[in-house]
């Protein structure tokens, strides 16, 4: 055992020599020190911006359709790191957020659900009819319509047509369900009658007396017109029309059934304020309501808090042949007892599953239009 130990002490003597003896070199440089994160979360948010910061966006797909195209409208959710097109989320993205965005699943907000026959009526504050006698009522009315609309044809005069309503009730529901549910989406109410208020425009503004050159008056036929639709609308007896989503034009509308040209389709409805108030208001669907010869007192409907159907109905690009083509409705104004109103109107038969588009320009060419579909 004593030569094995002696060994042993002879390597450690020379190898200590070894060390002493060697030339003295810089010690290697430290090492930067690690930072800890405080949690899995804050990692996930650093490498996202990483991923950000970098030009190629070829990796980032949208968890929704699966697509990669349009990079500048992909948003990355920043809990969960995961792609989404700005059209692709409910409720639709219009703009691209500023600071911090999370999808809807991590930001808590609920799904928007069919909603159940009860909630359709409450939503729509629909009047029940108390027995037979409001449905024979009705039938008479359309009988006179129909009486009416015949010499209004046989005089070749234009007038205002009444929409007819699904007889099935289970699609009326249905129908109205798919434009309580976009409504929802956008966090708007129902609303068939336009708005005022102290803060944007009173009632008192809207005098169509103000227009510039004169605003075309309804005649009493039509108003009869009018007033039996509003009628039927509170009974739960709907245009036969259907919200659907397109992944492309977002909310727009379809004839659920046949539409007759010169078919009232809808009253455009909303808030009223003074253009001057919105000249840089992002919203999409904004409609003039009054015109007048002081620019001060022109007036627009906002639909963006309240509104009805024709705020989902789709406007037109008046520059191209294509855009006219695909244009069934016009939107027109009227004087209404005094006051300014907007309808839209079939402009030729429209069948069923058609998407409905007009004019948003119309004759006045006060917006900008070239992007539309």
């Amino acid at each position: 055992m004593a030569p094995a130990n002696s060994s042993a002490a002879a390597q450690r003597v020379i190898g200590f020599i070894r060390r002493t003896q060697a030339p003295r070199q810089s010690p290697p440089p430290a090492c930067p020190p690690v930072k800890k994160y405080k949690s899995l979360t804050e990692i996930m948010a650093k490498a996202r911006y990483a991923v950000v910061e970098r030009d190629d966006y070829s990796d980032v797909l949208c968890d929704q359709c699966g697509s990669g195209e349009r990079p500048d409208e992909l948003l990355l959710c920043d809990k969960c790191d995961k792609g989404f097109h700005m059209k692709c989320v409910r409720p639709i993205v219009v703009r691209v957020p500023i600071g911090s965005w999370l999808c809807p699943k991590c930001s808590g907000e609920k799904r928007v659900r069919s909603f159940s026959q009860k909630k359709i009526i409450d939503f729509f504050q629909i009047q029940k009819c108390a027995d037979l006698k409001n449905k024979c009522s009705s039938t008479q009315d359309a009988k006179k319509r129909k009486r009416r609309t015949s010499l209004i044809l046989h005089k070749k005069r234009r007038r205002l047509l009444p929409f007819i309503p699904a007889d099935n009730p289970s699609r009326r529901l249905k129908q109205m369900g798919s434009l309580a549910s976009a409504l929802t989406a956008l966090h708007m109410e129902f609303s068939d009658d336009l708005t005022y208020s102290p803060e944007m425009a009173p009632r008192s503004a809207n005098h169509a007396d103000f227009e510039n050159g004169g605003m075309q008056v309804l005649s009493r036929e039509d108003i009869e017109t009018l007033e039996h639709c509003r009628a039927m609308g509170r009974r739960g007896e709907c245009s036969p029309l259907m919200v659907v989503y397109d992944s492309c034009e977002g909310y727009t509308v379809e004839a659920d059934g046949p539409i007759k040209d010169m078919t009232f389709i809808a009253e455009y409805t909303g808030d009223v304020d003074y253009i001057k108030n919105r000249e840089n208001d992002d919203c999409d669907s904004l409609m003039t309501l009054l015109l007048a010869t002081d620019p001060a007192k022109s007036l627009v409907i906002c639909p963006d808090k309240r509104g009805n159907i024709a705020r989902f109905i789709n406007g037109i690009n008046n520059h191209t042949q294509e855009g006219r083509k695909k244009q069934n409705c016009k939107c027109v104004r009227y004087n209404v007892n005094g006051e300014c109103r907007v309808f839209l109107v079939a402009t030729r038969d429209i069948s069923k599953g058609e998407r409905l588009y007009y004019d948003y320009n119309g004759y006045e060419h006060e917006y900008p239009t070239h992007h539309f579909v």
